[in-house]
């Protein structure tokens, strides 16, 4: 399996894990994951795991209607009626090696410390789109200054990588948020190779990560 191919896998997981938190699980087919209910807001209802993968093999599986997304995890795809709405990079990093983090970092263990970690992640426009139910399956951790969550993320292990998302800086640089994360991630999984995707992989190349294949997001044009 090519490196895209296991980030692909590995993002289908973490979407198949918000969904299944929500109530809503998906499944896995050999060329993609989908989702036949309206999966929650700012996930894909379906993500492609192979490069051979059509509009077949999504469409007929997904609500197609308006406000349905695909993600195109090999920038193959061709569907009708939909517009391409983004475009992104795949990101692989060596396993980290344990350091210092500039500031305290810890991991999410409560209903109510998530709550703070959603609400400075999204800078208070989303609330409720992280149920204390992914807590048993995914790391969501978190960087603090003077006891306030100032940055933060989500370590999805997921057989021989983590994925990294939702990487965010509310109240500090980017480039401690990152530095804390691989800090994080080579503290609860050593020895793990990283992956992930970003619309601007800049922050990501200078800790490290490379960049692998391209991305995109399909959105149903209304």
């Amino acid at each position: 399996m090519t490196s895209v191919a296991i980030a692909a896998r590995d993002n289908a997981g973490w979407c198949d894990t918000m969904c299944r938190a929500h109530g809503l699980p998906g499944t896995f087919g050999p060329r993609a994951w989908t989702n036949p209910a309206r999966t929650p807001t700012l996930y894909p209802d379906a993500v492609t795991l192979s490069p051979d993968a059509t509009a077949a093999d999504v469409l007929p599986h997904i609500d197609s209607g308006p406000g349905a997304s695909v993600k195109d995890s090999f920038a193959t795809l061709d569907l009708p009626g939909f517009e391409v709405l983004f475009e992104a990079q795949w990101i692989f990093r060596a396993p980290p090696e344990p350091r210092p983090a500039a500031i305290a970092w810890e991991a999410v263990k409560d209903a109510e410390t998530l709550r703070d970690w959603e609400q400075a992640c999204f800078a208070g426009g989303v609330s409720g789109l992280f149920p204390p139910a992914l807590l048993e399956e995914v790391t969501i951790v978190c960087g603090r200054i003077e006891g306030d969550i100032v940055c933060g993320s989500v370590l999805s292990p997921r057989d021989e990588v983590v994925g990294v998302s939702n990487v965010f800086a509310s109240g500090c640089d980017m480039g401690t948020a990152w530095e804390g994360t691989l800090s994080m991630a080579a503290g609860l999984f050593p020895g793990r190779p990283l992956v992930g995707w970003e619309i601007d992989p800049a922050d990501a190349v200078r800790q490290g990560f490379t960049t692998i294949g391209p991305l995109r997001v399909w959105s149903k044009i209304a």
